[in-house]
């Protein structure tokens, strides 16, 4: 096979652009690059700034440039028998085409191919498959990216990785991958036929480390022969004092981190969590950015698990915090703890791949759609070989990925265990395993709550708990606490146990029974016929509730909700909306056909299981176990809903305007979870360390110590509460200016006024910054004000504006590309305030537009504010104000993030120095210089603090 490797440099999109530059590299049989060819072309016209921006082609470097047809006179005959690839060759072969037809050539034949497509299949954990990335990735010398030849360069480099990997992966797996190819007519099928063929050829196979079971290559042996930590009896910890291990840890970490440097705050955490953990306290720790702290609860944590041979689980709110905490920590602290230990990684269940599932999946091609399917099998067979953990946060999936993968997915309902013959195999034993044999288990608030629910049986035993990121426990707690139900969920449960009479779990069944021919068999398939039409009625009440319920909800003008279109409503149990007996009707339809449904269901199950030799139909009727299963809790979920019958729950219905009643989500949610917090956790723990970089308001813990359930702890002396020095020099590496004449605002939405201002002020702002600036609003409304006037004012200056919500994209999407191009000013709403890591430079201004209250409409604010009148106590002052002042914090702590960042927060709410309440914003904060000032003082006041101070 011959590779030509294509890129063009265009002035715009497929329907108008023009090609302005050209890249070719020539990859021989023998996967050697023969030749480069580039070449400037003249275009038409002008060349749009946005593209000059991107590419640093200009109008001076096309002036001379041969004319199109001079430029396909040299290229087209190097087009000559070749295989056609590019990255994302689409766009490329479009303009290409193009070209020859306006040219007078024939349009090209021959064989084209992806990168993109090939990458994703060879390196399946890529975290961006974009040109540069994955060129910084390998190490490949990418010198001018976004100009042709440079790119076109940098491509062929990719394909030849992506070539090396495919030959050096084990022949079974390239058999998988031509047979997952094989059905379709596409240049995919014919080239790894062609593959295949000469990988069947050589005399010798890679050497490899993998197992090789039923048909798969996998890079995970059996969870059955992992060791334990330490071996039996060995305990290294009894003889050594903390001091003494805590000595030995920072002597190693000095010989791997030349620039590590002990800080205070540091080491006081290191003291108060041992002493929390060894004299069985509750302890309450706030440790600001740059504190260090996963190390400063994780060394305590190992260190009194082993000595006490008591597991220490430790929760994180996000996914990211728990995989950070595997790849980055628990690898240094494997080095620099002076004896052997282990941490384990636990998360949910659907995090972990069902072999079984997936076995089945691919060898009946059971694609939904198949082009997007076949590729993320393939992904998926690559991944097997070098996979572990069998955790989908590996895998860069397509964005319909996600729905494949729920087919994939481990769940209790439809596990065979140890009947398995994955079961020795299976990633979700072997993290249970692991975790069962761990001293330290890193896991998440969701599973901790999820295990609490399931009666203790999903997570091992544990006396110790390390909750961080510990602001967010309250939240969590009410979400698992209460109900939360989608209506895509009911829908989809319905759809995969029946869609019509060819597609579903239950139609599958029924054809492996009739083809079986048994009496027994064709009774089933009547009762599965039986079946079906309470089914129908089910699906028919579902979507009829559903829209009764979304009519009950106003049509505001004004979504307070913060995101866009997102429609929230609150149902009172004491006043329920008129109507209500006829919705109350039809939730006991749909109650009735669910549980004859899933009675006649379950019989028919039942029968099969005891009758052996189904074996065909074995693991369907395990899946289809599990989806009656599902459907019984649903049932149980909307009959509670709609029975609205408990003053301490609040219900309420969400909905996005435009998606309608498809979008419908039911809430029931306790009003104060702190009762159920203290009698499942703090009553029954041991010691229970909760850290966050935010848990005190005005350097009191109070708002966290009643919200939690903690008073009684503290009254009897089992709680002690810290708040650590911050190690930066806040003083010195923050500015804090107010405008103090700026106007204010009343609701969610600015006046004309208000926006001209703050449109002219972040305008300047951004200019002196040079981008990089990160604006957060409490209101989606207002940031769609403001987003259209500034992309203009700035866009002479060259300075992109992304906004959250406006053009798509997802939230980590639009964080990559502000990244990715210093300047850039990034206007986000709520999800933005907290958990957002941007270091270094590419973030040097933080513009806080409102101070961030709650909707004070927010069913649950609502309640929360009601309960605490009926206590006599001001709700303003008890709930709305530390609320914010968390979140205040949350967004502060985005701009310093090491001790080398500087930066300025212009804060256009003028009641931090008007308000009764405003002292308790700034006083919360770790110390930066403060200023107020005119607004028209400002700019010139920011652009002399980068300047000077910074240097002095």
């Amino acid at each position: 096979m011959k590779f030509a490797v294509l890129d063009f440099e265009t002035t715009g999109t497929q329907s108008v652009g023009e090609i302005i530059q050209v890249g070719l590299a020539i990859i021989e049989e023998d996967r050697s690059i023969s030749r480069v060819y580039g070449s400037y072309v003249k275009p038409g016209g002008p060349i749009p700034p946005f593209i000059t921006g991107l590419t640093g082609i200009t109008d001076n470097d096309v002036q001379d440039a041969p004319e199109l047809e001079e430029m396909m006179m040299e290229l087209v005959p190097l087009l000559n028998d070749v295989v056609l690839v590019g990255h994302n060759v689409a766009f490329d072969f479009h303009f290409l085409q193009n070209a020859l037809d306006r040219c007078g050539y024939l349009p090209f034949q021959g064989r084209i191919l992806d990168t993109i497509d090939f990458l994703k299949i060879c390196f399946p954990s890529l975290t961006s498959y974009q040109l540069g990335a994955v060129s910084s990735h390998f190490g490949i010398v990418h010198e001018r990216p976004h100009q042709a030849d440079s790119d076109a360069l940098a491509t062929a480099h990719v394909l030849l990785k992506c070539l090396d990997e495919l030959y050096s992966l084990p022949l079974l797996t390239a058999q998988r991958l031509t047979e997952l190819f094989a059905g379709e007519d596409s240049d995919m099928s014919w080239f790894f036929d062609g593959l295949l063929g000469e990988r069947e050829m050589e005399s010798f196979q890679p050497e490899s480390e993998l197992q090789f079971y039923r048909q798969l290559a996998l890079a995970a042996g059996d969870w059955t022969d992992l060791p334990p930590p330490r071996e039996d009896g060995d305990n290294p910890a009894e003889q050594l004092s903390f001091e003494d291990y805590m000595e030995e840890v920072l002597k190693r970490l000095r010989s791997i981190l030349p620039q590590y440097e002990s800080r205070q705050a540091q080491e006081i955490m290191f003291a108060e969590v041992i002493q929390a953990l060894e004299q069985e306290k509750h302890l309450l720790i706030e440790a600001g950015t740059g504190t260090g702290k996963s190390l400063g609860y994780l060394l305590p944590a190992i260190y009194q698990s082993v000595r006490t041979g008591q597991k220490v689980m430790v929760s994180t709110h996000t996914i990211n915090l728990q995989d950070q905490l595997r790849e980055r920590d628990i690898p240094l602290l494997t080095e620099t703890v002076p004896f052997p230990f282990k941490a384990a990684v636990f998360k949910g269940r659907g995090h972990y791949l069902c072999l079984r599932k997936f076995e089945h999946k691919i060898n009946k091609k059971d694609f939904v759609s198949p082009r997007e399917d076949t590729l993320t099998a393939a992904q998926m067979i690559v991944w097997l070989t070098q996979t572990e953990s069998g955790d989908d946060e590996e895998l860069n999936m397509s964005s319909r990925g996600g729905d494949f993968w729920e087919t994939v997915a481990s769940d209790t309902d439809s596990c065979l265990g140890r009947a398995c013959p994955w079961f020795r195999k299976c990633y979700y034993h072997r993290a249970k395993h692991e975790a069962g044999n761990a001293d330290v288990v890193i896991t998440n608030h969701s599973k901790l709550f999820a295990d609490v629910k399931a009666g203790h049986q999903l997570l091992p035993a544990y006396e110790y708990l390390v909750i961080d990121e510990a602001h967010q426990l309250e939240e969590v707690a009410g979400k698992h606490l209460g109900m939360n139900m989608k209506h895509f969920t009911v829908s989809h449960t319905l759809n995969r146990l029946y869609k019509d009479s060819r597609n579903g779990q239950l139609p599958a069944l029924r054809q492996i029974l009739q083809s079986s021919g048994s009496e027994q068999a064709s009774e089933w398939s009547g009762v599965i016929d039986r079946v079906y039409p309470d089914l129908l009625t089910v699906k028919e009440s579902w979507d009829l509730l559903s829209e009764k319920l979304f009519t009950l909800i106003p049509e505001r003008a004004d979504t307070a909700a913060g995101e866009a279109g997102q429609l929230v409503h609150r149902l009172l149990p004491a006043k329920k909306p008129k109507g209500w007996e006829e919705l109350a009707s039809l939730e006991n339809t749909l109650n009735l056909s669910l549980s004859d449904a899933i009675r006649k269901g379950e019989k028919m199950l039942s029968e099969m299981r005891d009758q052996d030799g189904q074996s065909s139909a074995d693991s369907l009727v395990t899946d289809i176990g599990g989806l009656f299963k599902d459907l019984a809790e649903i049932r149980e979920q909307v009959h509670f809903f709609m029975g609205m019958n408990n003053e301490n729950v609040v219900y309420w219905l969400e909905a996005n305007g435009n998606y309608r009643s498809k979008s419908l989500q039911l809430y029931a949610v306790p009003v104060d979870v702190s009762a159920q917090l203290k009698e499942l956790f703090f009553d029954k723990k041991k010691s229970i360390v909760l850290t966050s970089a935010t848990l005190s308001v005005d350097k009191s813990f109070q708002y966290m110590i009643d919200n939690l359930g903690l008073n009684e702890a503290q009254e009897e002396g089992r709680l002690s509460t810290i708040q650590l020095p911050s190690p930066f020099r806040y003083r010195d590496q923050a500015l804090l200016v107010i405008p103090r004449d700026f106007p204010s605002v009343k609701g969610t939405v600015g006046d004309a006024r208000f926006v001209d201002m703050l449109v002219q002020s972040l305008a300047e702002a951004a200019v002196t910054t040079k981008g990089r600036m990160l604006v957060l609003f409490t209101s989606y409304k207002m940031l769609r004000q403001v987003f259209d006037p500034l992309k203009e004012a700035l866009a002479s200056e060259e300075i992109t504006v992304l906004g959250q919500g406006v053009e798509g994209g997802s939230r980590s999407k639009l964080l990559r590309r502000f990244q990715d191009n210093s300047a850039s000013v990034l206007l986000g709403t709520s999800s933005f305030w907290e958990g957002v890591d941007i270091p270094g430079d590419a973030l040097t201004c933080l513009a806080i537009v409102r101070l961030p209250f709650q909707p004070p409409n927010h069913p649950l604010a609502e309640a929360k504010a009601e309960l605490l009148q009926a206590q006599k106590k001001n709700p303003f002052m008890k709930l709305s104000v530390p609320q914010a002042v968390i979140r205040f914090k949350q967004g502060f702590g985005r701009l310093v993030r090491t001790a080398q960042d500087r930066g300025i927060v212009i804060v256009y709410d003028t009641r931090v120095i008007e308000s009764y309440y405003g002292k308790y914003f700034l006083y919360s904060l770790p110390g930066p210089k403060m200023e107020h000032m005119t607004t028209e003082q400002m700019v010139p006041r920011i652009a002399e603090w980068l300047q000077h101070d910074g240097a002095s």
